[in-house]
């Protein structure tokens, strides 16, 4: 190959298309054998950048036996449910590639560890992935998305508890058993690294533990999660060994705040927290660095035998990740205004960046020192499934959301995807988040919207569920169309 021979723009099988999940918009809560998630018993309404990690048992349980929809947003989403062939179709009208979607497992099996399935709930995704073939859409499919069952967490605190992998193993082989010939794409756990917060992604309460205490369950529980994930790539090669099944991890770009050596060895001590969740799927095994972490933390891994040889054989075949932000590492004391805390970045403000209405820094050249850095390191295809921007969208008297600033975000993140690609990264796709406004996971509201559709309806369930082309619904067609080609001329 000659140094002037390299890849100059997106290549033509790219994967062009859009990323959900099933808690935020399927809705359905209570029908057809449908069981509860914990992501379905957090009470929304006003929660800037709230999280669901303070919830205690107690809380949970009056949730669980509480049968109201309009104080739990999650519980109605954007009724995908009853709108699926509305929705599939938009993505088709768009030119959908690639759709990613969720399994819930609490629909599948709604106490958890059920020993027979619910055969209504298989024939909703049966639905779901006919409609997909129907337009040429490749599913793209997250077995764990945020959404344990609430069940599972009064009977074993969640994924706290090893017991958990052995009902995570029987759904997993279920789910495969039936799809794994019709999609060749799955994802393991959506965003793994964010289980050191807690709740949201382990399913275990710890709210009255201490810091040390609750560094303890996050870690174990997040072990239990790498095994079930290992045990659920070993079932799909030996179901379908050209399926692919991958790993997926919020990442938020890590920068030091100078070029003070203190600075620079911080945030590569941060980044590397983030770092060990790939560095265990795709290598295969726990890093060296996190041996001085955890004895330092006093953190103590429980394995049960064979675990390492389970990880290190059934690694990923490739990386994917959500990118929304970055972050900033500094090793001085600030005053507290200048200090953020979105998604999972919590650091330092940026100077140099602009803010979402949530407070999230844009920063689409951080989306390519990414790729770059995850390719070098890693050296398997990588999948960017989520990217996207949270609104407050006006819809306006005649029946339109002009919402350009969604369009200049999208293309600038797509820009920068491009440069990675003729860095020489392998990139599958681009899977926006949100085709379909949906309940934002962090805050539990319609308020905050991501999508290219608007839907009509409130933070309490409350609407007609129309939904309503954006415009940046026709420029995303338009870039697909064009497999974005004329980004750079946008700006």
């Amino acid at each position: 190959m000659y140094a002037t021979d390299y890849p100059r723009t997106f290549p033509a099988n790219f994967m062009w298309g859009g990323a959900s999940a099933a808690s935020q918009i399927e809705g359905a809560w209570n029908i057809e054998g449908k069981g509860l998630s914990g992501a379905e018993c957090i009470v929304g309404g006003g929660q800037h950048n709230a999280t669901q990690d303070n919830v205690t048992l107690k809380e949970l349980k009056a949730a669980m036996a509480d049968q109201a929809t309009n104080r739990y947003p999650k519980r109605h989403g954007n009724d995908f449910y009853h709108h699926y062939r509305t929705d599939i179709k938009l993505m088709a009208e768009m030119g959908f590639k690639a759709y990613r979607l969720s399994i819930a497992w609490s629909r599948i099996f709604p106490h958890g560890d059920d020993q027979v399935p619910n055969e209504q709930g298989l024939r909703f995704y049966d639905r779901v992935l006919a409609e997909l073939r129907h337009y040429g859409i490749e599913p793209v499919v997250t077995l764990f998305h945020y959404d344990t069952p609430a069940a599972l967490t009064v009977k074993y605190n969640g994924w706290a508890d090893r017991r958990i992998v052995a009902a995570a193993k029987r759904y997993t082989q279920t789910v495969l058993s039936r799809y794994a010939d019709q999609v060749k794409y799955w994802l393991t756990f959506n965003e793994i690294n964010t289980g050191t917060t807690g709740f949201h992604a382990t399913g275990a309460i710890d709210k009255d533990l201490t810091p040390a205490e609750q560094l303890q369950l996050r870690y174990q529980a997040l072990h239990h999660q790498f095994v079930a994930g290992a045990i659920a790539t070993k079932q799909l090669r030996e179901l379908n060994p050209q399926a692919k099944m991958g790993c997926m991890v919020g990442r938020d770009q890590t920068y030091p705040a100078s070029p003070n050596p203190a600075d620079v060895l911080l945030a590569q001590k941060e980044d590397q927290l983030n770092l060990f969740y790939p560095d265990v799927q795709v290598r295969g095994e726990y890093p060296e660095y996190m041996n001085r972490y955890f004895a330092d933390h006093h953190i103590h891994i429980k394995m049960a035998a064979g675990d390492q040889e389970l990880l290190k054989k059934y690694h990923a075949d490739y990386l994917s990740f959500s990118y929304y932000t970055s972050r900033v590492s500094n090793s001085r004391p600030l005053a507290s205004d200048q200090k953020i805390t979105v998604n999972m970045a919590r650091g330092f403000n940026n100077p140099y960046l602009t803010g979402t209405p949530w407070g999230w820094l844009i920063d689409p050249r951080g989306l390519r020192v990414t790729l770059n850095e995850f390719w070098d390191r890693y050296r398997v295809p990588l999948f960017i499934v989520e990217n996207g921007l949270g609104a407050v969208d006006q819809l306006t008297t005649n029946g339109q959301v002009h919402d350009d600033y969604r369009i200049a975000y999208l293309r600038d993140h797509l820009v920068q995807a491009k440069e990675a690609i003729k860095d020489g990264v392998d990139l599958l796709g681009y899977l926006m988040w949100s085709p379909i406004d949906l309940v934002s996971f962090s805050t539990s509201e319609m308020t905050k919207r991501y999508g290219l559709v608007y839907v009509d309806l409130d933070d309490k369930g409350q609407g007609s569920y129309r939904r309503i082309r954006k415009d940046s619904f026709y420029w995303y067609q338009n870039v697909i169309q064009t497999n974005g080609e004329k980004l750079e001329e946008e700006q």
